[in-house]
């Protein structure tokens, strides 16, 4: 999809953000931010959380939740670009739909990061004990520190470990792509397996693999001396990220089958390839986790700061202290034994889809009623009412169908 098709103009008139930017970024470390947000727990996720289902309905997922989550990323683009104050979702939830809605939003930021957060500690110690043989808390304090360092240091710092992580990423998620596509037990008839019936469950883990929404407003601060950017990233980093996401699964798949997928899913796809794999996919894997991590964790602290208006995040011991709300209940959710790795993302994934597929539809209603500015790029025809009720009912009914599957109604999808 184009930017010309969805109405980006190519320049975006002068000044139109009164505040500078904190630290500005590049391109392509805005689209390393929404790449590596994106690519973490979730991608691991997804190969198993499909064991029932198969690839296909998996696929069928990926473009529909791609195209809908980006064009929900586009509204609160827009809805930044219109604002000269540099706000997260609970600030533009607030100022543009009421203040209640800046409750629900802020509820759905921690809901999400939490449990995204919760997922990268387990899913990191479980890593870290295959590779090195240490217990899984041991591994996950081994992720814990440099994860927090660089959170603490903030957006640039951000910005930069995600570019490059995310590069190293590609590189070695192609090299076992190869190696899968070139080894002799590999069945791509493998990716024809599954039942439909048990697709709908799918839905929710793919769309918090699609998690990138809730950075928008932070990349808009880096973005705020070139706005043009800002939508271009979204969209190249869209793309780039369903290609990762579609690959992953059909290799572990097409490689293991259906019935042999471990819940983090770079551990049996690296067992099957040989021992440099199993390095290869896991250390793909803990820098997947990583990078998702900074930034689900990045813009937790930024709406902490936003909501409970904490003034400037970049003072040393208050951000010292919201960093410490921020990354301390995940690691010790993680080992309380209340949640699985996989159940973790699926209800985080429920529960903010919801929020995510209404309220950037009334902070873009709100901010074109009453935004400091008119910017050149606006979303054009993707606000169309037909849509954006079609993309509504659509999330409301993947929650209806896990609340069902939670008292036993309905089958559970894994």
């Amino acid at each position: 999809m184009s930017c010309e098709n969805i109405g980006i103009s190519p320049a975006l008139a002068a000044g139109e953000r009164t505040l500078a930017p904190v630290k500005s970024l590049t391109f392509l470390e805005g689209v390393a931010m929404i790449v590596g947000t994106n690519i973490g727990a979730g991608v691991l996720s997804i190969a198993y959380a499909s064991s029932k289902a198969g690839y296909l309905p998996l696929l069928f997922w990926l473009v529909l939740v791609g195209c809908v989550t980006t064009i929900s990323m586009l509204y609160v683009a827009e809805s930044t670009l219109r604002t000269r104050e540099h706000l997260q979702l609970s600030g533009l939830a607030r100022r543009y739909v009421g203040g209640f809605a800046s409750w629900v939003m802020f509820a759905s930021v921690c809901v999400n990061s939490i449990g995204a957060l919760t997922a990268y500690m387990s899913g990191s110690g479980k890593l870290l004990q295959s590779l090195l043989g240490i217990s899984p808390a041991l591994g996950s304090l081994l992720f814990f520190i440099p994860a927090a360092l660089v959170l603490y240091l903030g957006l640039k710092a951000i910005g930069r470990g995600e570019k490059f992580i995310s590069i190293g990423m590609v590189a070695m998620l192609s090299a076992l792509v190869i190696a899968t596509l070139l080894k002799e037990t590999t069945q791509m008839r493998n990716l024809l397996d599954g039942d439909w019936l048990f697709m709908v469950p799918v839905f929710s883990v793919v769309v918090f693999c699609f998690s990138a929404q809730y950075i928008v407003p932070e990349m808009a601060r880096g973005f705020a001396d070139k706005p043009a950017q800002l939508p271009k990233a979204i969209i190249v980093g869209m793309v780039t990220t369903f290609v990762l996401l579609a690959v992953v699964p059909m290799s572990v798949i097409a490689l293991s089958g259906l019935g042999n997928i471990s819940d983090v899913a770079t551990i049996s796809w690296g067992q099957a390839l040989g021992q440099w794999a199993f390095f290869s996919a896991n250390i793909f894997a803990l820098c997947a986790m990583l990078t998702s991590y900074w930034g689900l964790g990045g813009s937790f602290v930024s709406n902490i700061f936003d909501k409970f208006r904490l003034g400037d995040d970049e003072r040393p011991l208050r951000r010292f202290g919201v960093l410490m709300v921020v990354v301390l209940p995940p690691f010790a959710l993680a080992y309380s034994g209340l949640v699985s790795f996989v159940n973790a993302l699926y209800f985080a994934g429920v529960f903010s889809g919801v929020i995510l597929s209404i309220m950037p539809i009334l902070i873009l209603r709100g901010a074109r009623k009453h935004g400091d500015q008119v910017p050149l790029w606006q979303c054009n025809w993707i606000t169309h009412p037909l849509l954006q009720v079609s993309i509504i009912l659509l999330y409301l009914g993947s929650a209806v169908y896990a609340i069902a599957s939670l008292f036993g109604y309905l089958p559970a999808g894994w």
